[in-house]
């Protein structure tokens, strides 16, 4: 966004990507065997976003609302609900009498101790580690706050053909305004002084340039020195690296799995849930891996699986075929199975452990206590040569998002451009 932005501003721009291929923890499945056009990275537009949208009218790519059942399992019961939990209310409004910033597991822990909000206490920790893949010990209740009270649930969008389909036009749009796009090319070292700036890549090739955008995802800018995918800078960014490590970045461990039928519609899932859940999306649960939705409005063989936060850290090193075992026998728990009948009904699967990616290492942003000043720190360029951006650095409800992104990476660019 940042570099196409720049480009057709008449900037000489180059984009440095560590990947094989653009759009980071964006990457659509296309011309496969399976998962067409399916999502690895990003999926959902959440909301009527500005920016998002618009992008995609002016690039003609069309989109379609992805409003759908919402389901649990709970208790050995298949229920169909539309709310959180009770008591949420009743969190909303103390939320809003908080005078200062807490972490939101101590918030809970301060205001509904009492057995009577078990469910609810039981219900923030889950949506905290799932929505927001976020620690709860670390996420911010006023970040929290916000996000809640903007929630519309039921303005949910997905993307014909794939949220790449709008990486490959921002790439179409920036090489058509003579910018540069090299892939295979992660940064190693970054070597700067006012006015100027090298970049040197893990095959030792460098680039000069006035100035530099470093739109690299917050897990990676928190990476130590000797892990791949970390950047050294000289001299050392203290005050912004200092910044950097005070904000939080999520896990998240993402499973598409493609079934030679759609077993959850037939008699069985029926009988269990007492209706026909050929409508339902989205299937929340206390099981190892809690979250799955299906592609409803349009019905498919796939199942993605979700799982954040804490419990997806501590799987960071988990095997592929450990994750896929935990995967059938969630499933198999949910819907009266066993996981060797679910497994021959398998005919693909793809798991993508983004906490474990060296160029990601986690899934997206979320508050600390801490985060609004570590943004007005690294919203400050250095010496007008070093810019951050990325989703982290966005202000406004919807933090995590592609929205997020996109709104930063533009509005970097429009910082570059007035002040040249």
């Amino acid at each position: 966004m940042a570099a196409r932005k720049l480009a057709r501003a008449g900037k000489k721009v180059i984009v440095l990507e560590a990947r094989n291929r653009c759009g980071g923890r964006i990457h659509t499945i296309d011309k496969e065997s399976f998962f067409r056009h399916a999502e690895l990275g990003a999926e959902f537009v959440h909301g009527n976003l500005p920016v998002t949208l618009n992008l995609l009218d002016e690039a003609g790519i069309n989109y379609y609302p992805a409003t759908a059942e919402m389901w649990r399992y709970q208790n050995g019961k298949l229920t169909q609900e539309s709310f959180f939990a009770e008591d949420w209310d009743l969190l909303l409004t103390r939320l809003n009498d908080l005078k200062t910033d807490t972490s939101i597991s101590d918030f809970i822990e301060q205001q509904f101790s009492d057995e009577k909000y078990d469910e609810l206490r039981n219900t923030v920790w889950k949506f905290v580690s799932g929505y927001d893949t976020a620690d709860p010990d670390k996420a911010s209740a006023f970040a929290l706050r916000k996000e809640w009270q903007s929630e519309d649930d039921n303005a949910q969008h997905r993307i014909i053909g794939g949220y790449c389909a709008m990486i490959k036009y921002l790439e179409l749009e920036c090489r058509n305004a003579g910018g540069i796009i090299n892939l295979n090319s992660p940064v190693k070292e970054v070597h700067w002084q006012a006015g100027k700036v090298t970049a040197v890549t893990a095959g030792d090739i460098t680039y000069e340039a006035d100035q530099m955008i470093i739109a690299l995802p917050l897990g990676v800018l928190q990476a130590e020195g000797n892990e791949k995918g970390a950047i050294a800078f000289h001299p050392a960014i203290t005050e912004q690296s200092t910044a950097i490590n005070a904000m939080g970045f999520g896990a998240v461990i993402k499973i598409l799995l493609e079934f030679s039928e759609v077993f959850w519609t037939d008699k069985l899932s029926e009988q269990l849930a007492d209706k026909s859940l050929r409508n339902m999306g989205y299937l929340f649960s206390d099981e190892t891996i809690p979250t799955w939705w299906t592609q409803v409005p349009q019905h498919s063989k796939v199942l993605t699986g979700w799982i954040g936060g804490p419990p997806a850290a501590e799987k960071k090193n988990a095997a592929e075929s450990e994750m896929l075992r935990l995967s059938l026998q969630s499933l198999g728990n949910i819907f009266n199975r066993d996981p060797e009948e679910l497994k021959d009904k398998l005919i693909a699967f793809n798991i993508i452990n983004w906490t474990a990616e060296p160029f990601t290492r986690g899934s997206y942003s979320y508050d600390t206590v801490a985060a609004p000043e570590s943004r007005k720190i690294l919203n400050v360029p250095l010496e007008n040569t070093l810019f951050f951006t990325g989703e982290y650095l966005y202000e406004g409800p919807a933090m995590g998002t592609v929205e997020a992104a996109l709104t930063s990476g533009s509005e970097v660019a429009e910082r570059i451009i007035q002040g040249s």
